[in-house]
């Protein structure tokens, strides 16, 4: 009995992305030695919004609906940001009840964060019942949001000068009666998870930042209080009124989960000692600086004109921004959310760039999460409190986007030339078996002999039978090439040189490669051609018959001998003991069922029955012309060379070289990991093997035929 070998390398975990309205859109791909955590690897930019590049062609005002987006959880907190830098770069005093009001609702937004960072959280480490609790105080904070701004998110608030409307009639007794009520609240949940013991469990000395540490990354906010830092901005700076109340800096020393849980803690009874005072002695007068309106204005303004009304292209009533740089920051509930902010005599920011707090307290988490558990993961992210909607633009994000497409460019035009070269190999063979001349003219020994009936058929007429169904008839052949298509992205041409390695590679392989019968059987009913129609059944049901036979022999291959479905894994299992460890030898009847199954779906000799007599009809292609007649040529040869590929991949060793226990890297003494050179032989093995198998597959077909 043969037993499996244990597999001692690493696991690799992708965490994420989730949705928006759950933790956010970051992707963490974790290495596990066994529950141990090796390394972590965060992925960001699935939202990235280019809020930098908009505030460069905005006014002020005009941008302010924009800066909600950035923390949908604090969206006080980054308009406050947005208008204080214009305020001091201006030298604009915004009157004492605006800047009381303004402080009320940083306040509140800052509960309101914390409380949704406190339901996930515990949720995530198994505790459902605050959950539901917090949700409960979030939408108090929400009413009177509603009641002062008209939105209960995304509220567009604050102003240059002042804030967008005065507190509504009633508003302050109902804040005194919230504020009454959350102090016996958050006493409820200290109860119910300051002393857990199953909370302690999780959180105590997990994930802990010593004080240099948290000072050398940059940290801030919770994450450096909790490590024995006594740095709040609203008494570092005295931005606002924060000078006139009576509060205190929460802190701890651990620099562990616990300690970031009860700082977090604290700041929702200190945020409500601050609110109180603020509503005891908010003073009277206006909620905005009237100067501002008439600021910088022309005398003779031309907002009524005709021009303006109607066509709009004149942008709002603004000031200049003077030629100077400026830093303004504010103590955000994550932590110090800053904006550098440069005039340029503009109405718009010369260059505007933020500081995300979320972004830079994320930095340390590989460095946490090592050397833990699994399951502490999520403990150390949830109580770093990180959003994931930040307005960040970073040239790696574009690079990113442009090393995505670059490989599958290569694969297309590799792809391309590789059906040129099938095209032509099947005419140069079929002309020396039956002694005939072959493709010669178009150019040397006829190799550009396929592009140019290509390019005839792209300028031919597309006829389009008058009783059938134009949409299926148009559609069918554009389903049987992008069916094809998707299957190479699975394909390890080399080492680390796939598209993508799902780890249930071959089975998307036989998923997708089953949708192009649908696209012949739609072309045989779309054309109304009973030939037509009788060539797309016979397509369906001969892919239908050898589908079975097929996907019996790759999942013999996936799960007894290579343990995997992923086809990277499969070829890794066939390189130990180079060509005698192919899985040719150890499934040899397995191979040939694979091989005159992947003959049917080809539709090759001697299984063409769908296109009937081809002498006479061509089955499902009957009604075609021009290039969608040759979309179908293309989808067979694209069909027959990712069937060859999986041939080489499945049982040929894929990118192994012959020779036991050497990889190709290690016998040309290159790097494996990142030489050019190694992955140009790799690709040259599996070209060659694949098409070694071709020349053999079309030798044979020909003596058949």
């Amino acid at each position: 009995m043969n037993v499996p070998a244990t597999r001692k390398d690493l696991m690799i975990v992708n965490m994420g992305p989730q949705h928006p309205s759950m933790h956010g859109v970051l992707r963490l791909i974790v290495n596990l030695d066994g529950e141990d955590v090796i390394d972590c690897e965060p992925i960001l930019g699935y939202l990235h919004r280019g809020m930098e590049k908009i505030a460069e062609n905005r006014t002020i005002i005009q941008y302010l609906p924009y800066v909600t987006r950035w923390d949908y959880l604090a969206t006080m907190f980054t308009e406050a940001i947005t208008v204080n830098g214009p305020e001091q770069l201006g030298n604009i005093q915004v009157p004492k009840r605006a800047s009381y009001i303004r402080v009320i609702m940083l306040e509140l937004s800052r509960i309101a964060s914390h409380l949704l960072w406190l339901g996930p959280f515990m949720a995530d480490i198994g505790a459902q019942t605050p959950f539901f609790y917090i949700f409960r105080e979030r939408e108090l904070i929400y009413d009177l949001f509603e009641a002062a701004t008209g939105m209960r998110m995304m509220h567009n608030y604050f102003r240059i000068g002042g804030v967008a409307a005065d507190l509504p009639y009633g508003w302050i007794d109902k804040c005194f009666d919230f504020c009454n009520y959350f102090l016996t609240r958050v006493i409820e949940y200290q109860k119910l998870i300051t002393r857990n013991p199953i909370f302690l469990e999780r959180v105590e000395a997990v994930g802990v930042v010593g004080r240099e540490e948290v000072i050398n990354w940059g940290l801030s906010g919770p994450m450096l209080r909790a490590s024995g830092i006594q740095w709040d901005l609203r008494k570092v700076d005295n931005y606002e009124c924060y000078e006139e109340f009576d509060w205190e800096v929460q802190w701890q020393k651990e620099g562990d989960s616990l300690a970031r849980y009860l700082v977090r803690i604290g700041e929702m009874m200190e945020s409500i000692k601050i609110i109180q005072q603020a509503l005891e002695g908010i003073p009277g007068g206006p909620y905005e600086n009237l100067e501002i309106r008439s600021f910088d204005r022309e005398k003779e303004p031309e907002w009524n004109d005709f021009e303006y009304r109607f066509i709009g292209k004149k942008s709002s009533s603004t000031f200049e921004l003077p030629k100077q740089e400026l830093y303004v920051r504010v103590e955000a509930p994550k932590g110090e959310l800053g904006i550098f902010l440069l005039g340029d005599q503009n109405g718009f920011p010369w260059r505007w760039k933020i500081r995300p707090p979320g972004f830079i307290n994320l930095q340390i988490l590989p460095q946490l999460v090592k050397r833990m558990k699994l399951a502490d993961i999520m403990t150390i992210l949830g109580i770093q409190d990180i959003n994931y909607f930040s307005g960040l633009e970073s040239f790696k994000e574009v690079y990113g986007i442009l090393w995505i497409l670059v490989p599958i460019l290569i694969l297309v035009l590799g792809i391309t030339i590789s059906v040129l070269a099938i095209v032509w190999l099947e005419r140069e063979i079929s002309a020396g078996i039956q002694q005939r001349i072959g493709p010669e003219y178009a150019s040397p020994f006829g190799i550009l002999q396929a592009l140019a009936d290509g390019t005839k058929l792209l300028f031919k007429e597309n006829l389009i039978p008058s009783r059938g169904d134009i949409r299926l008839f148009s559609i069918g052949p554009s389903i049987s090439v992008i069916s094809i298509l998707i299957s190479y992205s699975v394909i390890p041409f080399g080492y680390n040189f796939v598209l993508s390695d799902f780890n249930i590679g071959v089975f998307l392989w036989i998923a997708i490669s089953s949708i192009a019968p649908i696209g012949l059987l739609m072309s045989g009913y779309g054309s109304n051609n009973k030939y037509s129609f009788l060539g797309g059944l016979r397509a369906a049901a001969q892919s239908i018959s050898y589908e079975i036979p097929l996907t019996l022999c790759v999942l013999s291959i996936s799960l007894r001998l290579s343990n995997s479905l992923s086809t990277v894994d499969i070829v890794d299992a066939q390189s130990k003991y180079g060509f005698w460890g192919w899985n040719l030898w150890r499934q040899p009847i397995g191979f040939i069922v694979f091989l005159i199954s992947s003959l049917a779906e080809c539709e090759r000799l001697p299984f063409d029955l769908p296109e009937a007599e081809e002498e006479l009809v061509a089955g499902y292609q009957t009604e075609y012309s021009g290039i969608r007649f040759g979309l179908f040529y293309v989808a067979s040869y694209l069909n027959l060379l990712i069937s060859s590929l999986f041939v080489t991949v499945l049982y040929l060793g894929g990118s192994n070289i012959f020779i036991p226990y050497i990889f190709v890297s290690e016998f040309f003494e290159i790097n494996k990991t990142y030489g050019v050179f190694g992955t140009t032989i790799d690709l040259f093995i599996t070209l060659a093997k694949t098409y070694f198998f071709l020349i053999r597959f079309y030798h044979n077909k020909m003596v058949f035929a």
